[in-house]
């Protein structure tokens, strides 16, 4: 699994912070984390019925909770594996006495008919227990990696914003696959097994001791051959050959995963046999860890099988005692050393099942890993006031003071020594190379991050400590926004999942998107496909624009919006964003000089420090680095000045008067 990037936490909060905690404590209300997410409160819900309560803890472990929860269940299964190998053992039984009984020649048929119906019985009663057992095994099972996925998804989902720079999309993919769906194995293939044959060891010494107590000890003895000693040997020898499989396996997922998903990038760039042989090279390595098990495991069963042909013949000496001392009647001879195969075949399986703990283990770390990330992120987060996220939800005071950041386990500052303050409706740019810390910024004001030093405050609260408050700030436009394979109306409704139709109408109207629906026969009901793949770069970025518009933020972030859209689209969309977040606070990180006009102030970045700020205006006047850059986007940014220049000067004399300077005419 990647490294988990978190940022130290400040060691002081502000004073916003404090009264605001205080007057949590002073109501009585106890400062837990506020999660306001709908898909956290299904992930309770589900986990509701592990403790019975309405708001219940969270589980402890990804076995235990479900074991407890599902008890009555899982004994059911348990005792109906077990009926199934005795029936098995009573039909072999059964057969042998019967085969012994009838070669003595009985005088009538009816000598031999409770035998004849007890193979019967026993015969079909261990094809329909064996199918009642599977069915609800798998049944039982499946309800509880239902309650697993989604509590997983629980888990994922508070931590949306830090995905990217925490995990791979691979390893992503096979925390939701490939672990959740390895932990079926430890029911289906370990715990039920392991404690069926357990049940079937205590049933055949108890049964050998009806008649002869020293050789069931003995039997206890033998037998634990098969239930213990050769499954933990082969714990032993394969640990290190299973830890190594998973891994390997794991490794080839994400990274088949990640090369699918950037196939195209691979093909463009030439690199395609490069990806292969790559490829291949991760699979030889699996391969040598596989071939190395399933060598030991054609060991394992050689030997297995040759303690139950000793187990047999044991049994048969035994049984020829017996009927040498008159002990047993010569019609049980044949029961008795029938009886040794489908019982000992209850016990073969325990090898595979405790071999298998190792990959368990590897599955458990992983989903673990992800349950102490959620916890410690939501370990420091206090309530937030209702009024105080209210006041904010309508107009947010964003200030930065002394602000410095670094990505655990880097040297190096990402931000250093910022100071801003922005107002409720104020719009900045942010610009610079990549790299020089603009997208990091904005993490750090959609609370991803905490700040290493200094503050970052929303009226007065830590940005980092809002927790679920934030989607009611804060909206995020980027390059790359996620549209689901769903209609366009449910796409845009994910800005408010309570909004009603006419309110994703409007937005849709908002964001021009009006005749583009009309256009489509069926409307707004009309499915995008994955990731919006039927409509054009710049309609996708408007149905995102429509989502962010009904989402209604007093602030909205904007990431390079308009990456990859063509200079006529990138101007009729930033025409309607322009237009439509008149009022919102608006912070544009980009490298481009696209609308600069547009703004109040510019920020421009280096090495994660401010350079160079000012109104466009005085940038044009006063920096030549500036005046350079804009030359290299002008052959259209003018056109774009130019079609709204009384918004432009506007603009800029408003944000002159704020600063108390003179009015600067562009």
């Amino acid at each position: 699994m990647s490294t988990v990037n978190q940022a130290n936490e400040p060691s002081r909060r502000t004073a916003g912070e404090e009264s605001a905690i205080t007057s949590v404590r002073a109501s009585g209300s106890a400062a837990v984390p506020v999660r306001i997410a709908s898909s956290k409160q299904s992930a309770n819900s589900a986990n509701a019925g592990l403790s019975g309560s309405s708001r219940p803890p969270k589980p402890e472990g990804w076995i235990a909770p479900y074991l407890r929860a599902h008890a009555l269940r899982f004994a059911a299964i348990i005792a109906l594996g077990a009926l199934t190998v005795l029936a098995a053992g009573m039909l072999t039984f059964t057969s042998g006495f019967l085969i012994s009984k009838s070669a003595l020649r009985p005088e009538n048929i009816l000598m031999v008919y409770v035998p004849i119906v007890g193979v019967r019985t026993f015969g079909i009663a261990r094809s329909v227990l064996r199918y009642v057992e599977r069915l609800s095994a798998h049944d039982a099972v499946l309800r509880v990696l239902s309650k697993m996925r989604v509590r997983l998804y629980g888990r994922l989902e508070p931590q949306a914003l830090q995905l990217r720079s925490r995990y791979r999309t691979g390893d992503l993919l096979g925390l939701m696959s490939d672990d959740v769906e390895k932990l079926q194995d430890v029911y289906v293939r370990s715990i039920f097994p392991g404690v069926t044959a357990l049940l079937a060891y205590a049933v055949v010494v108890l049964a050998l001791g009806w008649f002869d107590w020293a050789f069931a000890l003995l039997t206890a003895l033998y037998l634990l051959v098969l239930v213990a000693v050769v499954p933990f040997v082969s714990l032993r020898i394969t640990r290190r050959n299973q830890i190594g499989l998973k891994r390997a396996q794991s490794a080839l997922y994400a990274r088949l995963t990640d090369a699918v998903l950037g196939l195209g990038d691979w093909t463009i760039s030439g690199r395609g046999r490069e990806f292969a042989a790559a490829y291949e090279q991760g699979e030889r390595e699996a391969g040598v860890y596989e071939r190395r098990l399933s060598a030991w495991t054609r060991r394992r069963a050689l030997i297995t099988q040759m303690s139950v042909g000793l187990l047999v013949l044991i049994v048969a000496v035994w049984a020829a005692g017996q009927l040498a001392d008159r002990s047993i009647p010569a019609t049980l001879l044949a029961a008795f050393v029938l009886v040794v195969v489908p019982l000992s075949d209850a016990f073969t399986p325990m090898a595979d099942a405790v071999n298998r703990i190792p990959s368990y283990t590897e599955s458990l770390n992983r989903l673990n890993a992800l349950d102490q990330a959620e916890e410690t992120e939501e370990s420091s987060i206090p309530a937030v006031p209702a009024e105080a996220a209210a006041r904010m939800a309508r107009d947010a005071h964003i200030r930065i003071r002394g602000m410095d950041f670094r990505y655990l386990g880097s040297g190096e500052r990402a931000v250093r020594d910022l100071d801003l303050d922005i107002p409720q409706g104020k719009r900045i740019a942010i610009i610079g190379r990549s790299g020089s810390g603009k997208s990091t910024l904005l993490k750090l004001i959609q609370g991803v991050y905490a700040a290493s030093s200094g503050s970052l405050t929303f009226n007065g609260l830590s940005a980092h400590l809002l927790g679920g408050q934030m989607p009611k700030i804060v909206s995020v436009l980027n390059q790359s926004p996620h549209l689901f394979d769903t209609t366009i109306q449910n796409n845009i409704r994910l800005g408010r999942e309570d909004a009603s139709d006419e309110e994703v109408r409007e937005a849709a109207r908002r964001a021009r998107l009006g005749e583009l629906i009309d256009s489509l026969p069926q409307g707004s009901a009309t499915p995008m496909r994955e990731a919006g793949a039927r409509f054009s770069g710049g309609e996708r970025q408007r149905v995102a624009l429509a989502r962010v518009l009904l989402q209604a933020t007093p602030v909205l972030l904007l990431d390079e919006p308009t990456v990859g859209l063509d200079p006529r689209t990138e101007s009729a969309l930033l025409r309607t964003l322009l237009a439509e977040t008149e009022g919102k606070t608006l912070i544009w990180a980009t490298h481009h000089l696209v609308a600069a006009e547009q703004m109040d102030e510019i920020l421009f970045m280096d090495e994660g420090r401010i350079v160079l700020r000012g109104t466009h205006a005085e940038l044009m006047a006063s920096s030549e680095r500036y005046r350079n850059l804009y030359r290299l986007d002008r052959p259209w940014d003018r056109a774009f000045a130019a079609s709204m220049p009384a918004a432009s000067e506007s603009r800029t004399n408003a944000a002159a008067d704020q600063k108390g300077r003179q009015p600067v005419h562009s």
